[in-house]
Order: C-alpha cells, then structure tokens, then sequence
C-alpha cells in the first residue's frame, strides 16, 4: 500500500458512517457521518473525500445475523460496496460489523452520556470500530 489509509464505511439506509485510519498505527478517527436517501448516498460527497484522503482501500462494514446469516440489509450494503469499487476503482473489503454499533454507542456514552448518542456520531464511531477490527485482523 502507498500510504496505508484506510477509509471505511458503516452502511445504512438514511446514514452512511464513515471513518479514516491508518494501516501503521491500525488506529482510525470518525468523519461526518454521510447522509443517504433509502441507502443512496451523494456521490460527488463520496468522491470529495476519496479526492481528500486518498485511500488505498476501502472497508465496508457487513451487517449480519448473530448466527452469521444474513439480513435484509446485507444485500445492500454488498451492493453498496461493489458500487464504490464500480465507481470510483479502489479495491473495497467487506468486513463483519456484529456488534459495531453496540461497542460504538458504549464508547459513545462513556464520553458524553445520551447527548453524544447522535445518529450521525454514532454511525461513524462504527465505521471506527468496524475499521479497527479489520486491522486487528490482519496483524
């Protein structure tokens, strides 16, 4: 990888998080959380912050079942992921998010109580979580 950043996304259907890390540190930080209508998001947004931060890979977070099968918003988000790789050429990874937004909201109210749980602040603490676990497993 040239710089090791990775972008990653926690997909929803009215909220996209997304996060930035760094493949060296295997540490990431949220950005503003994307806004979507029924899944579709803006993508000249998508693409201003591929042009920002230049990633050389990008993560998307998998929602799945507890017993590992899939939902309903599975398909969506495959399908998200591939339109990303269509789009804009960056090799994209589908990660496993059980529980992501769980540990995110925790984290989140550690640090601010009920007034940090926002939708958009908690998306993108996802996109983190779901980032960081991706490096974790690859160490």
């Amino acid at each position: 990888m040239a710089t090791g950043t990775i972008l990653a996304f926690d997909f929803g259907t009215r909220s996209i998080g997304v996060a930035i890390g760094q493949k060296i540190t295997g540490t990431a930080r949220p950005l503003s959380a994307l806004k979507a209508k029924d899944g579709i998001p803006d993508w000249e947004q998508i693409d201003r912050i591929l042009k920002e931060w230049q990633p050389d890979f990008l993560v998307v977070g998998l929602p799945l079942n507890m017993d590992g099968t899939e939902q309903p918003l599975t398909a969506r988000a495959k399908k998200f992921a591939n339109r990303l790789h269509g789009r804009f050429g960056i090799t994209v990874e589908l990660h496993d998010e059980r529980l992501s937004t769980v540990e995110a909201r925790a984290g989140l109210f550690a640090q601010g109580g009920f007034k940090a749980l926002d939708k958009g602040s908690v998306d993108s603490a996802s996109a983190v979580v779901i980032l960081e676990s991706w490096f974790e497993q690859r160490v």
